[in-house]
């Protein structure tokens, strides 16, 4: 019962995705124009009401659905699936990242990156703009 707890944990999740998408907590309250305390007390909250769950998705890039399904464990195994080979009598060798050759076009991938960081930086001067008036 307790891990199925900590598996909804919605905080520690926010929590976790901020910390990989190398964001800081001060930095998400910014964004949130709310308190670094705030963030923390949301990231220690076993459940967060969807208004402020869709404000802390938009701002950490990802959508509220991303975060109620977000697992460590999928991301671990994305990483075990994209760097390890297993070979045939079942021991695992780790692939030379320089061999790998990735499934999707990085270009696009760049490119799709560019988009949103340049979309996310056009609303932070929106939001600004707004203030200022």
């Amino acid at each position: 019962m307790e891990t199925m707890t900590k598996n909804n944990h919605i905080g520690r999740k926010i929590s976790r995705i901020r910390e990989l998408r190398g964001m800081k907590q001060e930095t998400l309250a910014e964004e949130l124009g709310i308190s670094q305390q705030a963030v923390s007390n949301i990231e220690n909250s076993e459940k967060v009401d969807d208004v402020k769950l869709e404000q802390v998705a938009k701002a950490l890039g990802v959508t509220k659905e991303g975060i109620e399904n977000f697992s460590e464990e999928a991301v671990f195994n994305i990483i075990n699936n994209t760097y390890n080979n297993t070979s045939s009598d079942n021991s695992t060798i780790i692939a030379s990242s320089l061999n790998y050759q990735p499934t999707f076009n990085t270009i696009e991938k760049v490119v799709e990156l560019y988009e949103r960081l340049l979309q996310a930086e056009k609303d932070k001067v929106a939001y600004l703009e707004k203030l200022i008036k």
